[in-house]
């Protein structure tokens, strides 16, 4: 069942898909509208998900479930994935991949691998304070407050 994205509680279990390119406008519209009808038929246990999504600067896919109403389970996130997957495909972008970084350069969004991210800090390319994208934040809460935040307060610290 779907609900908008602003009326779940901050408690709400997310999971952040980050794309390796941005998408254009009419993909995000797209996108967005496959995001509608999955959300709508999303269930665990044969009991529907009250869940929503949001789409960040063309390139990140925010899912989000009420677990106060019913939890996702193994099989309801599995579903995701594989609706993920499809977008992968559908898109030929990589979605799944935790091995990358998406960080501002200025107004704009640089995706990098974690290895040349790692290598850009030790040559000082970016810093302790360059803004990051901490996708491995669990919650609405967390992602409101520790999302989008200089990489010295989240998990890319220990590149610095």
């Amino acid at each position: 069942m779907y609900i908008p994205f602003e009326n779940l509680p901050e408690e709400s279990r997310i999971w952040i898909y980050q794309s390796n390119r941005k998408f254009s406008d009419e993909e995000v519209a797209e996108i967005e509208n496959d995001l509608q009808a999955f959300v709508e038929e999303w269930a665990a246990h044969g009991t529907s998900l009250e869940a929503s999504f949001i789409t960040k600067y063309n390139r990140f896919i925010i899912l989000a479930v009420n677990q106060d109403v019913q939890q996702a389970t193994g099989c309801s996130i599995d579903k995701s994935v594989e609706f993920i997957q499809s977008l992968e495909q559908k898109y030929k972008v990589d979605l799944l991949d935790k091995m990358n970084v998406t960080y501002k350069q200025g107004e704009f969004l640089t995706h990098k691998s974690l290895l040349d991210f790692k290598r850009m800090a030790k040559e000082k390319a970016v810093s302790a304070n360059t803004i990051v994208f901490n996708n491995l934040v669990n919650t609405i809460e967390e992602w409101k407050e520790s999302w989008e935040v200089p990489a010295e307060d989240s998990w890319h610290s220990r590149f610095f």
